[in-house]
């Protein structure tokens, strides 16, 4: 279904890359697939390539105010910590790269559809189609860098990325992540809200 749909683009590893992504940016150099590990005492996410080998994974110490996250490669090396910052009005994460680089994740606010993250540092831009759970990727320039789909309904809140840009492979899984960290939050947000609304 992943393959065919122009508005929904998460694919499972071994299909073949969404023909919107295709039509639209050409074939992606390569695509990593991630699923979340759900009821363990801390947030565990396997990053693996269109083999199922696990590639990254990343986890988040708990209890964790600052939703601490690393992500690492297969050998267990550092490629990021991610941190959320408290109290501020709009969903800002800090991300140190494994070589010193430092960017934050900013979500835009009144956005009623389209969903906007800058990337301060990088001069990036993530924008998202809630609606159909996609988020594309692009530099400075306007040029893509990589395309995410999230699976509708998954206990594992599993995302695929078509990626156009390898060499900023290690950037792009975290971003990532912190993407996952942030729709999260804002679910628990959202649900949190509806049962004060409705007690």
């Amino acid at each position: 279904m992943g393959v065919l749909s122009k508005y929904h683009r998460f694919r499972e590893a071994g299909e073949a890359a969404n023909v919107n992504n295709v039509e639209r940016f050409g074939e992606p150099a390569h695509s990593l697939f991630t699923s979340t590990k759900v009821f363990t005492l801390h947030h565990h996410i396997d990053i693996t390539d269109a083999d199922e080998r696990v590639v990254y994974q990343a986890d988040t110490k708990f209890p964790s105010i600052r939703d601490k996250t690393d992500v690492r490669d297969a050998e267990g090396n550092q490629v990021a910590h991610i941190e959320k910052k408290l109290l501020s009005i709009r969903q800002r994460h800090y991300v140190t790269m494994a070589d010193g680089m430092r960017f934050e994740l900013s979500s835009e606010l009144l956005h009623l559809i389209k969903d906007v993250t800058n990337i301060e540092g990088l001069g990036w831009q993530l924008r998202g189609n809630i609606m159909g759970l996609n988020f594309e990727l692009y530099d400075g320039d306007g040029s893509v860098i990589a395309v995410i789909g999230q699976k509708m309904v998954s206990l594992h809140d599993k995302y695929c990325v078509d990626i156009y840009r390898p060499e900023l492979e290690p950037i792009v899984v975290t971003i990532l992540v912190t993407l996952q960290h942030m729709l999260r939050d804002r679910e628990a947000a959202a649900s949190s809200s509806a049962s004060s609304a409705g007690s």
